[in-house]
């Protein structure tokens, strides 16, 4: 399954039986309902606002051993702080009638009801890696979504740029806690104890 850029990021065609799902024509039109079916059955990550899909690109090794690591370096003090920490794909609402799917998405408390099989109602913290396809995807259009949804921390991994971004929110806009660059450690202050060496994430694999 591919995506074709030329469609704008709405054409999927899948080369193992020729089938064509044109988006386009749709847009705008789409319901929750229909977004949360879709998304149920297809393999690529796919995002919804207000009628409207975005199809991602699909993540590259590098960018999963990137997340990967982060993994596993969350998930060691979300456990024994008794919360949650899950992977992409994970549909957050941020609001109605708007989904993203984060790269990584944390809850400080394991028993949260924010957490249902269909989707998560918000987050405590959320981390992006940003894609080369559209860094302002990541850098500005999802900082002002989680921002909305009044999730407290937000992560911008940026491979490109080489640093960390730990953004905290301050009322109804992000702040920057930390831009944490090669030979530096990223940390948290949401969640006690959690630092990450940049040049070993960077590195990952």
């Amino acid at each position: 399954m591919i995506n074709d850029l030329a469609e704008h990021k709405l054409r999927i065609v899948d080369r193992d039986d020729d089938t064509v799902l044109d988006l386009a024509p749709l847009q705008g039109l789409w319901t929750e309902e229909q977004y949360i079916a879709m998304t149920n059955f297809s393999r690529r990550l796919l995002e919804f606002a207000d009628g409207a899909m975005e199809v991602l690109p699909m993540p590259t090794p590098r960018h999963q051993k990137i997340l990967a690591l982060l993994y596993r370096s969350f998930f060691v003090i979300v456990q024994a702080m008794g919360g949650i920490v899950l992977f992409a794909p994970l549909r957050v609402q941020v609001r109605p009638g708007k989904y993203r799917e984060p790269d990584l998405v944390v809850l400080c408390d394991a028993a949260d009801p924010r957490q249902d099989e269909r989707f998560w109602q918000g987050a405590d913290l959320v981390v992006e890696i940003v894609s080369p396809d559209d860094p302002e995807r990541d850098t500005v259009t999802k900082r002002l979504d989680y921002a909305m949804a009044h999730i407290p921390e937000y992560w911008i991994v940026d491979p490109a740029q080489q640093t960390i971004t730990v953004l905290t929110l301050v009322e109804d806009v992000y702040v920057e806690y930390g831009v944490f660059g090669r030979g530096e450690v990223a940390s948290s202050l949401l969640l006690t104890g959690l630092d990450i060496d940049v040049t070993s994430v960077l590195d990952a694999g």
